[in-house]
Parts: C-alpha cells; sequence; structure tokens
C-alpha cells in the first residue's frame, strides 16, 4: 500500500509531485542519479531521528519561546564575560538609525539604491582611522579572527613570505580562525603559524621573537591590549624588529583602549586588525559581530585589499561631494576567483553602527569610557587580589581584561563559575584547559557597565564561595 506524502509545513519543494516534477526537468529517474557522484560510504545509513514537523505557527512559536526561555542572559544576570564579545553600552541612537529601512534593508545593493549608505560607510573608516591614525580601513569582514587571517594572507602576498609569527597566549578560537586562513601545509597558499613566547608578564619575549625572526618571515602578529588582556609595553620595538628582517607588522587592538592608548600608527603598525563589536553593536554570537582591517594610505597596502574601500570625490555639482567604492575590481566581487582574497559574509551594518557610536563619543568620549573601564577593572582587580587564596596574575598591566587564579583556593574555576551562575553572575571564561600553564584561572572582564557596587557583589560571592 503506498504511502501519503504529505507537505512539510516549512518547506516548499516537499510537496507532492514537486519532486517527480524536478527530476522529469532534468532528465533524471529518481533522485539517486542526481547524487551518484557521492561515495557510498558517505552515504548516510540510518535515517535521522527527527521530531514530527509542527503543523501550525501556533505550535512553532510556543515550542521556540520554551526552548529560549532556558537561556540565562546578561541583562538578568551580572555578567563578566569577555574574551572577544564583551558587554558595552550601546547607546539609545544607535539602534534607533540602524533600525530604518534606509540602512537596514539597503546595507547592500545597487548603487542606485544607495540613500546615504556609501557616506555613512566612509564616516566609519574615518573616524576608525583617527582612532589608529591610519588612512585606509576597510569595511568590516565577518570577525575579528576573520580580520586578522586576511591581514596576514595581505602580509605574504605583500613581502612573498609564508611564515607569520604570533603570540602563544594567543585567543584560541580566532588562532583557529588564522590557522584556517593560513591553509593546511598540503595547499600551496600554506602559511606556517609559528607562536613566540611570553615573558613572566604576559607580553611578547623579545629574545624568542629575535631568534625566530628571519628572511622568510611575512609578518609579526600581536594583539595590544592582548586577549588575557595585557599591554604591549615594547610595541614600538616589536615593530622595529620586524621592520629590520623584512616583515610586516600586524597589530590586533580593542578601538574602545584608544582614548588611554597610543595609537598603532603611531608606534609603527603597518596593518591593524580589531573588533567591531565594541563600537555600539550588542553582544551576538553567530550573527557576525565584525572586524576591521586598516593601514597606511600607500598603494602597496591598498593594492592588496580584498574587501570593500569607500573613498570621496567632488561632483559636477561645485561643493558637492559623492561616496562610493574604491578598488572594487580586486576582490572576489569583481574578479571572482582572480580576486586578491575571497570575500564572504561581512557586517557592513555594523559599520553604520560604529559611525554612529564614534560620532557620539568623541575624542573626548573615547577618553572618558577608556578611563573609566581602566579604573573600574584596576578597583576589581585589587578588590578580588584581597581574597583569600585568590591571585591576579600580572597586575596593573592590563586594560580591561585580567586574568584571576584560583588555585590557592582547593576550587576549580568551572566549580565557583557554577556557583556564581546560582547567584545570578557569570563569572570570568575558565581558561584552564587552555594551553597557557596557568592552572585554575579565568579571564575576567570590567567595563564602562560595570558598577562599584556590582564589583563589590562580584567580591562578596567569591569570598563565601571560596572560604
Amino acid at each position: 500500500m503506498a504511502v501519503e506524502r504529505r507537505a512539510h509545513p516549512w518547506m516548499a519543494n516537499s510537496a507532492p509531485g514537486v519532486l517527480e516534477e524536478m527530476l522529469a526537468e532534468i532528465g533524471a529517474k529518481d533522485i539517486s542519479e542526481v547524487f551518484e557522484q557521492i561515495p557510498d560510504d558517505h552515504l548516510r545509513k540510518v535515517p535521522l531521528d527527527l521530531p514530527a514537523a509542527l503543523t501550525s505557527e501556533m505550535e512553532l512559536k510556543r515550542d521556540l519561546l520554551t526552548k529560549l526561555k532556558k537561556n540565562l542572559d546578561c541583562e538578568t544576570n551580572l555578567s563578566f564575560l569577555g574574551a572577544g564579545v564583551w558587554q558595552h553600552h550601546v547607546p539609545a541612537i544607535v539602534d534607533e538609525i540602524v533600525g530604518r529601512t534606509e540602512f537596514a534593508t539597503n546595507v547592500w545593493g545597487s548603487y542606485q539604491s544607495d540613500h546615504g549608505r556609501n557616506q555613512a560607510w566612509f564616516e566609519f573608516s574615518s573616524q576608525l582611522g583617527a582612532l589608529l591614525n591610519l588612512d585606509v580601513v576597510q569595511l568590516p569582514v565577518y570577525s575579528w579572527g576573520c580580520a586578522i587571517g586576511h591581514a596576514i594572507r595581505m602580509a605574504a602576498r605583500l613581502t612573498g613570505r609564508q611564515k607569520v609569527l604570533v603570540p602563544h597566549l594567543s585567543d584560541p578560537e580566532r588562532m583557529s580562525v588564522i590557522r584556517t586562513y593560513c591553509q593546511p601545509t598540503a595547499m600551496s597558499g600554506h602559511i606556517e603559524v609559528v607562536l613566540v613566547s611570553a615573558d613572566r608578564d604576559g607580553r611578547l619575549d623579545l629574545d624568542d621573537l629575535s631568534r625566530k625572526l628571519g628572511p622568510d618571515v611575512a609578518a609579526v602578529y600581536f594583539e595590544n591590549p592582548a586577549y588575557l588582556g595585557t599591554i604591549e609595553t615594547e610595541a614600538a620595538r616589536i615593530a622595529e624588529m620586524a621592520r629590520a628582517a623584512g616583515a610586516e607588522t600586524i597589530v590586533g587592538v580593542d578601538p574602545l583602549s584608544l582614548g588611554v592608548m597610543m595609537a598603532p600608527g603611531d608606534y609603527g603598525a603597518d596593518i591593524v586588525t580589531g573588533p567591531v563589536q565594541p563600537l555600539g553593536v550588542h553582544m551576538n554570537c553567530g550573527g557576525g559581530v565584525g572586524g576591521f582591517i586598516a593601514s597606511r594610505d600607500e598603494e602597496r597596502y591598498v593594492r592588496e585589499y580584498n574587501g570593500f574601500l569607500v573613498s570621496i570625490a567632488e561632483t559636477v555639482v561645485p561643493g558637492q561631494m559623492g561616496f562610493g567604492l574604491a578598488a572594487a575590481h580586486q576582490n572576489s566581487y569583481g574578479s571572482r576567483e582572480h580576486g586578491k582574497d575571497w570575500t564572504g559574509n561581512s557586517t557592513y551594518l555594523w559599520a553604520v553602527a560604529g559611525a554612529v557610536y564614534m560620532s557620539l563619543l568623541g575624542p573626548e568620549g573615547f577618553r572618558e569610557v577608556g578611563q573609566l573601564i581602566l579604573s573600574r577593572a584596576r578597583y576589581a582587580a585589587n578588590l578580588l587580589s584581597e581574597i583569600p587564596g585568590v591571585r591576579i596574575h600580572a597586575p596593573d598591566t592590563t586594560f580591561k581584561e585580567f586574568v584571576v587564579n584560583f588555585d590557592d583556593t582547593g576550587h576549580t574555576v568551572s566549580d565557583i563559575n557554577d556557583a556564581l551562575r546560582e547567584r545570578g553572575i557569570f563569572g570570568g571564561k575558565d581558561i584552564s584547559s587552555e594551553d597557557f600553564g596557568l592552572g585554575q584561572a579565568a579571564l575576567y572582564c570590567v567595563t564602562e557597565i560595570h558598577s562599584a557596587a556590582d564589583i563589590r557583589r562580584l567580591a562578596d560571592a567569591l569570598k563565601e564561595i571560596c572560604k
């Protein structure tokens, strides 16, 4: 007896007769002919054990909301998590502007449909360039890790070399993206990733760096502030050493730190990357928080960008300016597989958010936010260091993130974080399993959203848990 086929409520091509119609159109007898090039041992032998399809929109909404309510968020809980996505204040006007239809529905599209988008993008690049003291800023790519990967590949093309030096104390997530961009050893575009040791304070070991620099190194990459919050005090010296070896200096930077720290363009950075998320973008994972790439305005760098650069030019009307994409032919949209590098998903709407956020703060606002973050993070580190058994790794050398060691408390970070969650607090990221030799340690993050009372609440909770 034939089994009745019903259309899946959310899959249009599942309607009865559609599959047969498509097979007839391409001249295939059955679905197996369509996939005959796939080896048999690659095919699943047992059907997936999926629940029955929900048959109405009401059921679907109820099911989704039930699942979402299991999540705990950073609005109803006190969070000290960072490590790539940070909790910063997003002014209401940022959401208002990025939600306008001329931006939200036109973040990409034809030139004819541009309603101020290109000018907003130009403002983003210009303001961020002023922060970095660099002149060229590409529209953001999908993540900070992607931006680093592209920057390393730019350096390899510029130098003709296939090796990059990166800090041993790097974010494992960003490091995995870097290795993906540097490609497997069997591929012709492979770039060797060599780790540079850290000194006792978590900064690059200059002796180890000197030993590993050579005529085969395309670039030296470091972050300032680094993954563990450390401020690299010898940044200018690192850039000088890289330049002497004929290598490019690539720096990763938190843009919010630039109100209180020297701009990377001032200490010799050739290419700069960083996250867009601190600039007015809400925390989200999987939605593309964005990463920027910047450099000096030299043709050798501009010719190696793989994404979109926005430029400005005079029009035929005196006093009127026009905005548009520059050197667009050299990316994969313009030249397909012959582009400088592939251009995947990007986060152009967050460039608009960044332009609004930076224009709201201005130079003095960046200084105030930077000082506020710095002072509150130092207050938190000092307060936690007074708890018996708790030790701050490399104190007084960090910006907004710092490492807290719990070895002498007799508790694991996992147990401490579980106990904190019961009290409505998200503790720092557990880095005890990362290959840093820091023991039972967590990476804590303090930003401008944390009040002194919030920090004391954390300290009191840790005292109770660790006693």
